[in-house]
Formats: structure tokens, C-alpha cells, sequence
């Protein structure tokens, strides 16, 4: 038999892998229940046509886990996930996963449907038993009504959802337009799911980052290097995958993303043609920000150095941690040319962010 989610995490924290929280302890019942729930169900044929004439086996009630950042969250899921032992499983932050809905949504009206969610709906579910999403959050009208109605459909069909969230339910799409017609899935969530509050009073994340350093004056190898080493110390080792996020029918891609953590090269964001709106989308999802490479700024790379501006000012007032590697101290990046005196601003916000009562705030 194999080892409940109690077990495998008490020996992590026996391996010295994790440090024993009674507030995570106390959900991996909750998971423990689900995993069980799924891996005893026998593999069926899904989906929403399928409901109109089965009557579904009985499906266990998902997780809504909320609380502060850094409470682990995300490691308690990645946990569940990688020990349930059912193939029709995803794990996908939220963001992304609202973007793939919007496509395929489009393809549907394209092919003449009416309907566009059905189809998209009919979709998941024969694919998936499990949907396990990161950061749930709602941020606009069109994203509250569909996630209403394609929630409805999946949870119709027999599909478990597990989330992780930063705000309990009743907090979504606060103070959002036409807020009343997403009420009502609100009452779904706490229907469907078990909500749950991760009340950790440590944010884990910021022990990490507290002896990390976050400014490296190096190039080449070294700065890599540099950067892996904080990388690894941060997610725990895992490569990343690329995340891409639709700003105003744009594609804004992050090439390394895991759990909070993006990285991402100088030219990645600074060398395309982005803008505040777009930075505005990464900070949205990202809590830490490896930045490789950064140049000497002159009027050589004026338009490059215009955007990093922007960058660093959107990053500052999201209060986004930045690690990063440049070719100078922040006071020498940009020393001439068009540019340089405003540049002072940026180097002084760059300072600040170098400090640990900034980071700690």
C-alpha cells in the first residue's frame, strides 16, 4: 500500500525537506481524502453529454485552500498532485489556464457554435478527472462570467477541482463590475469544495529569500550560475516551465515560471516591444523575479533602457522581489546619454529594493 500524503510528509520533514507546520498537517486530511476518493473510482468515460444520461459515480468534493503568500500552498499541492495515482490529472496555474479557455472559446465561435463554453467544458472533461489550479484569482467581468459557467459544467461532469487562492471566496472579484452575477459562484464554490484556510503563521518564501542576495554584478557563466544557485533555493530545484500570459492580444511569455517564481533575461522583457500593461500581467502572477543579464545602458540601447524603467516602477509598486545580475552597481548602469539623468530614479529604486527592509515590507 502506498504512503497516505501524512506519511510521505512526515518523513520530509524527518529528511529535513520540510519543516513541520501544523497548519499545513491540518489539510492533508482533506487531500488525503480526495487522492482516495480518485484512485478508487474506476476509470470511466466523461463528460457533460455523458451526465444527461448516467447518472455520475459518487465524486469527492474539491479543496479551496487560501491564505497568505508564502504559507506553502503550492508545495502541499504539487505534494497531492505527485502522488495521486490517476493519469487524467493537470496541474496548471490559473492565469494560463484562463488564457487556453479564451482560445479555445474562440476556435468554438469560429467552427459556428453558439455556445462556446459547452464545447470547451465537454472538453476538460474528457480529458481530465483532476484539475488543480495555482493562484485563483478573478480580475475582469468576462473572466468572472465564464469561469461561472465552465466551473458549473465541470463539476456536472464528475470533475474534481482543487485551487489554490491568496483571498477566501468570498473576497473574489471584490468591488468588481456587476459583481452580483458572480455570487452565485461563490455559493458553487462552497457547494463543490472543501474551503479551507492555510492560517500558517510563517511565510516560508520570505524565510528563503531572507540570505538570498538579490543584486549580482557578474557575466557570463558566472551570473547564470548565480542565478541557478537562487533558483534552486527558491522552488526547490525544479526547472520551470515556460508561462505565457495575453495582454491585449498579445503573447507575454516568461520562460521560466514555477509557483511565484519567474525568470526571465533582460532582453526577454526589456528587448521586445512591452509596456507597463505588460508588466503589470507579470507582476499579477510572479512574487519573485530572477532578471540574467543586465547591460550598460547609453543611448546605444535607449529604447531597451526605456522599457527597463518601466519595468523596474512596475515592479516597485507591485512590491515584486527582483534578484537579478547586471553589468554594473545600479548607480553605474546608466552613467551617459539621453536618458541618464532620469535614469537616477531607477537606481535609486533599485537600491531601495536591495535592501532587506524593502524586501521584508
Amino acid at each position: 500500500m502506498s504512503e497516505t500524503l501524512q506519511q510521505i510528509y512526515a518523513r520530509l520533514v524527518a529528511e529535513g525537506k520540510l519543516t513541520a507546520d501544523p497548519a499545513q498537517q491540518a489539510v492533508l486530511p482533506v487531500l488525503q481524502d480526495i487522492r482516495d476518493h480518485l484512485e478508487a473510482a474506476k476509470t470511466r468515460k466523461r463528460g457533460i453529454l455523458g451526465g444527461l444520461f448516467h447518472k455520475p459515480e459518487e465524486v469527492p468534493q474539491g479543496l479551496y485552500m487560501w491564505g497568505g503568500v508564502g504559507r506553502g500552498k503550492s508545495m502541499l499541492m504539487d505534494l497531492f498532485v505527485d502522488n495521486l495515482a490517476i493519469t487524467e490529472k493537470r496541474r496548471v496555474h490559473f492565469h494560463a489556464f484562463m488564457q487556453e479557455i479564451h482560445e479555445g472559446m474562440n476556435a468554438a465561435r469560429k467552427s459556428g457554435v453558439d455556445d462556446a463554453i459547452a464545447p470547451v467544458a465537454e472538453g476538460i472533461a474528457q480529458q481530465v478527472r483532476l484539475l488543480a489550479f495555482d493562484e485563483m484569482q478573478i480580475s475582469d467581468i468576462a473572466d468572472a462570467m465564464i469561469v461561472s459557467r465552465l466551473f458549473e459544467a465541470l463539476f456536472d461532469a464528475g470533475v474534481v477541482v482543487v485551487t489554490t487562492s491568496n483571498r477566501p471566496p468570498d473576497d473574489l472579484y471584490r468591488d468588481g463590475l456587476n459583481r452580483q452575477l458572480f455570487l452565485p459562484f461563490i455559493e458553487l464554490i462552497k457547494q463543490q469544495m472543501v474551503v479551507h484556510e492555510l492560517a500558517s503563521p510563517t511565510d516560508y518564501r520570505q524565510d528563503r529569500l531572507g540570505g538570498v542576495r538579490s543584486y549580482f554584478v557578474l557575466h557570463g557563466p558566472k551570473a547564470r550560475s548565480a542565478l541557478d544557485t537562487v533558483w534552486k533555493e527558491l522552488t526547490g530545484g525544479p526547472k520551470g516551465e515556460p508561462l505565457t500570459l495575453r495582454v491585449k492580444g498579445r503573447d507575454v511569455v516568461l520562460p521560466r515560471f514555477h509557483n511565484g517564481v519567474a525568470r526571465a533575461t533582460f532582453f526577454d522583457l526589456c528587448g521586445a516591444p512591452l509596456g507597463a500593461v505588460d508588466y503589470l500581467a507579470i507582476c499579477e502572477v510572479t512574487r519573485v523575479l530572477l532578471l540574467d543579464d543586465i547591460p550598460l545602458l547609453s543611448r546605444s540601447n535607449f529604447n531597451e533602457a526605456k522599457r527597463f524603467v518601466t519595468l523596474i516602477d512596475t515592479l516597485y509598486e507591485a512590491h515584486v522581489r527582483l534578484i537579478c545580475t547586471a553589468a554594473a552597481l545600479p548607480e553605474m548602469l546608466y552613467v551617459e546619454g539621453d536618458g541618464a539623468f532620469e535614469f537616477e530614479r531607477t537606481a535609486s529604486r533599485l537600491r531601495e529594493m536591495m535592501g532587506a527592509e524593502w524586501a521584508e515590507g
